[in-house]
């Protein structure tokens, strides 16, 4: 038996065995699972499969799926308006001696290549068209009904965890409440997301989260391209210049500029500069 399927949880899937967790894929969804199309990444992994679909299955601590479960990519098949992959089927198992869930979700194929990497180091010279689909997704999302919570980095998104992000940025008794919580991906980067064709994917962590949270992700993760950041900005403008966007652009540049953020990060500096400029905006309101 794979050591993914038993025993303490693997630390990183791009190195731990898992053909036992790919033949128990094939065994529920009775389907082949292509091996040499397989992308690991350190907790899920994708392949295609033998009916002309993608599944892509995910390893997730118990107490980082909550109460809500973790469903997202099949709660996500209701949105409407939005560019994403058609979900078809699922399948989630848990042993007993492990402390770790897996959960398969199969979808249709993507139109086309993730863009790049989470973060750019250069700029994907993305058509016109493109950025009117990603508006598009983007405000219709906004606009669905869910009792779902966001949870990037699968850690629930909450007030407390707001204030305690941006306070770093703030003097004195700045007021943190968020005031609209709208539905958001919460994992808006650019390895989620296909060009030149729009879709966006990997929904397993969305729900409500503060207005301007996907915008400010996506700009935090172009900022070693400004041209790139300064457009995510303009595209998104009415979700940054909020007031909650603004708090989401510090709880964006905490994350950047965490105490192990490596030296040599570009967008380090540009994070620096846009922390003090709307940390004094907010202060001067």
């Amino acid at each position: 038996m794979s050591s993914s399927l038993s025993g303490s949880a693997p630390a990183d899937l791009r190195v731990e065995l898992v053909e036992g967790v790919l033949d128990e894929v094939e065994r529920t969804l009775q389907a082949r699972l292509d091996r040499g199309t397989l992308v690991r990444k350190r907790r899920s992994l994708g392949a295609r499969t033998d009916r002309g679909t993608w599944v892509r299955i995910e390893r997730r601590r118990l107490d980082k799926i909550g109460s809500q479960g973790w469903n997202g990519t099949e709660c996500a098949a209701l949105l409407e308006g939005v560019a994403k992959p058609q979900w078809h089927r699922s399948t989630a198992w848990w042993r007993p001696e492990t402390a770790v869930m897996w959960r398969a979700d199969e979808t249709d194929l993507l139109p086309g290549a993730p863009i790049g990497s989470s973060v750019l180091a250069t700029d994907p010279a993305l058509p016109e068209a493109w950025w009117q689909a990603f508006n598009q997704t983007l405000d219709a999302l906004a606009e669905q009904q869910t009792r779902r919570v966001a949870t990037p980095d699968t850690v629930m998104i909450t007030q407390n965890g707001v204030a305690e992000a941006i306070h770093r940025f703030l003097r004195g008794d700045v007021d943190t409440t968020v005031r609209r919580w709208l539905p958001a991906h919460a994992d808006l980067n650019w390895a989620n997301m296909t060009g030149p064709e729009f879709c966006l994917f990997d929904w397993e962590d969305w729900g409500t989260a503060p207005q301007g949270l996907d915008a400010a992700s996506l700009w935090g993760n172009s900022l070693a391209v400004p041209a790139l950041a300064e457009r995510v900005r303009c595209k998104r403008r009415r979700d940054l210049e909020s007031r909650d966007g603004k708090l989401m652009t510090l709880f964006v540049c905490a994350k950047i500029l965490a105490p192990d953020a490596h030296p040599e990060d570009p967008r380090l500096e540009p994070a620096h500069v846009m922390a003090a400029q709307v940390a004094e905006e907010l202060q001067s309101d």
